[in-house]
């Protein structure tokens, strides 16, 4: 499969499932915005940085919210979760996405803003390959709280998301704290292309995305 990123929390993930585009964003974050040529989209909240599915075409299959949806080759599995720590009661509801397609698990976790992963939470999400996790703070955990819940998931491969980078207008943290907090040497990318067969056994990954494609 390869992998995709956009800016914030918007991934492209194409396989022999088909293509799924995650938390497509509004213009209005100063970013480019994808075009939809997805047979899958995934929303985890309805914010205009992550909700953007205006212009989806009719075949397109929306998910937006906690559930177990089969399409195709693809799994999905949607995980209740909140964009603070209030539970939800400062900026709403948040659903973290469970990804099963070509052998490989992918947790995706929205805006997730709890300080604490919860442990039905994480029984929910379970063995995970890849994980994609917000850690540039203020809307969402930050550096540090992000390598906690890394280290009770346990996944092969650690992608970042939601962070700044150039032309987001959003006030956030770059990516900076939490590759210092991790530990991890990264590697750079523009795609993330990934098999059932190189993920890695032993040893976490770090693949940070260089940006806008």
């Amino acid at each position: 499969m390869i992998i995709s990123w956009y800016g914030q929390s918007c991934f492209r993930i194409e396989g022999k499932g088909g293509s799924i585009l995650i938390d497509r964003f509004s213009k209005d974050i100063g970013l480019r915005e994808p075009k939809i040529k997805d047979n899958i989209l995934l929303v985890t909240h309805d914010h205009y940085d992550h909700g953007n599915v205006k212009d989806a075409p009719d075949d397109v299959t929306i998910i937006s919210g906690p559930g177990e949806y089969d399409i195709g080759e693809v799994y999905i599995g949607g995980i209740l979760s909140y964009h603070d720590n209030s539970k939800g009661s400062e900026r709403g509801l948040n659903t973290i996405y469970i990804i099963r397609t070509e052998g490989i698990n992918i947790c995706h976790m929205g805006d997730f803003g709890q300080s604490v992963l919860e442990d039905d939470q994480l029984d929910e999400i379970g063995e995970i390959d890849i994980l994609m996790i917000p850690v540039g703070g203020k809307y969402t955990i930050d550096a540090k709280q992000a390598v906690d819940v890394i280290r009770k998931i346990e996944p092969k491969i650690i992608i970042p998301m939601h962070y700044k980078i150039a032309g987001l207008n959003l006030d956030i943290d770059g990516p900076e704290k939490f590759i210092k907090e991790i530990g991890l040497k990264p590697e750079n990318v523009e795609k993330f292309r990934v098999t059932q067969k190189t993920l890695p056994q032993e040893e976490m990954q770090l693949v940070v995305f260089g940006g806008e494609q």
